[in-house]
C-alpha cells in the first residue's frame, strides 16, 4: 500500500485572502464555512448569510450526518457525503478549506476536515485562526450566498481513521490504541455537567487520557506551534508513535487531536465517532470513571 503524502493540515488567513484575492476560488479551490452553534445561541446559517468569506460555502454538518442515528453527529454514508459536498462543487481534484465562525478560532472546521479525509479526500485544510481572526485582520467578506457549478464527488470511506464502538471496547483489552479524551477536565473527570444533554452525565472511559482541545490552541484563536504540540503529547504521556484514538463528547472536538497529531506528522489517528454519547448509552458501566459525588 502506498503511502499518502501528507497535505498542509492548515492554511493561514494572508494565504485564503490572496487567493481571494487573485480569483483562485472555484472548482480548483473550494471554501467552507462549517460553523455550528448550540440551539439558543447563535443561528450559524444566518450568520453566513450576513458574511462570510467570498466564495465560501456553506457546510451544513446537521444536514451531512447520519439523522437516523440515535446518537449525535453521526458519520452520514459515503453516498450522502459524496452528494452532500458534489451539490458544494467539491470534486475528488478540489483543494478544501474549512473554517468556522466560534470565538476560540476553530470549532467544528476539524470535524470537517477530519470527515472529508475519512472519506479517502485528503486535499482538504483548516483555514488557521478561523473567521474570528480574519475578521480581525480586516479581510473581505461578502453577504452574496455562493452557488456554486455542482461537481462529481467519489467517497472511498477510510475505515483505518474509524472507530466503533465494537473496536473500542475491544481495545480495553488489547490496548493496541491509546485513547484519548478532548472534553473538558471536569466533564472528563465528572465534576463538571454536560451541556445540554437530559440524563446523560460527565465521566470518561477507563483507561483514558485526557487532552482539552481548548489547549491546542492560542488565545488568538490559532493553531499552537509544532513545538508546543509535541511538548502536550510529552506531557500527557500520549506516545505519538503509537496508534491513538480520540474520543470526545459526539466526535467533534476529538478532531481536533487528530489535526494537532497530523501537524507533527502523524495521519493516522482514528475518531471514535460515537464518543462519550454512545459510551454512556451502550458501554459496561465498570468501564465509566467519574469522580461525581454520589
Amino acid at each position: 500500500m502506498v503511502r499518502q503524502a501528507l497535505f498542509r493540515p492548515l492554511v493561514s488567513t494572508k494565504w485564503l485572502a490572496e487567493s481571494v484575492r487573485n480569483g483562485k476560488v472555484g472548482p480548483s479551490l473550494r471554501v467552507l464555512d462549517g460553523s455550528w452553534y448550540s440551539p439558543g445561541t447563535r443561528e450559524a446559517r444566518k450568520e453566513y448569510l450576513e458574511r462570510h468569506v467570498p466564495g465560501a460555502s456553506f457546510f451544513d454538518i446537521e444536514e451531512c450526518r447520519d439523522n437516523s442515528s440515535r446518537y449525535e453527529m453521526m458519520l452520514p454514508s459515503e453516498a450522502a457525503f459524496a452528494d452532500y459536498v458534489g451539490r458544494l462543487g467539491v470534486s475528488n481534484s478540489t483543494h478544501v478549506v474549512v473554517y468556522d465562525g466560534d470565538h476560540l478560532g476553530s470549532f467544528y472546521a476539524p470535524r470537517i476536515w477530519w470527515m472529508f479525509r475519512v472519506f479517502g479526500h485528503h486535499s482538504v485544510s483548516v483555514l488557521n485562526g478561523g473567521f474570528r481572526n480574519w475578521l480581525k485582520e480586516g479581510h473581505p467578506v461578502t453577504s452574496e450566498p455562493t452557488r456554486p457549478e455542482p461537481a462529481v464527488f467519489k467517497a472511498s470511506l477510510d475505515r483505518s481513521l474509524l472507530k466503533t464502538y465494537e473496536e473500542v471496547l475491544e481495545n480495553l483489552k488489547s490496548k493496541k490504541f491509546q485513547l484519548v479524551d478532548s472534553r473538558s477536565r471536569g466533564r472528563y473527570l465528572g465534576t463538571e455537567p454536560e451541556p445540554d444533554a437530559a440524563g446523560l452525565e460527565s465521566g470518561h472511559i477507563r483507561g483514558a487520557f485526557n487532552m482539552p482541545f481548548t489547549e491546542f490552541m492560542t488565545e488568538d484563536g490559532f493553531e499552537k506551534s509544532p513545538e508546543e504540540l509535541r511538548a502536550m503529547f510529552q506531557a500527557k504521556k500520549v506516545d505519538l508513535s503509537q496508534p491513538i484514538i480520540a474520543t470526545c463528547r459526539k466526535g467533534v472536538t476529538a478532531c481536533h487531536v487528530a489535526l494537532a497529531a497530523y501537524v507533527l506528522g502523524k495521519p493516522d489517528v482514528a475518531i471514535y465517532d460515537g464518543s462519550w454519547f454512545e459510551w454512556f448509552h451502550r458501554g459496561p458501566r465498570e468501564t465509566f470513571v467519574s469522580q461525581a459525588k454520589a
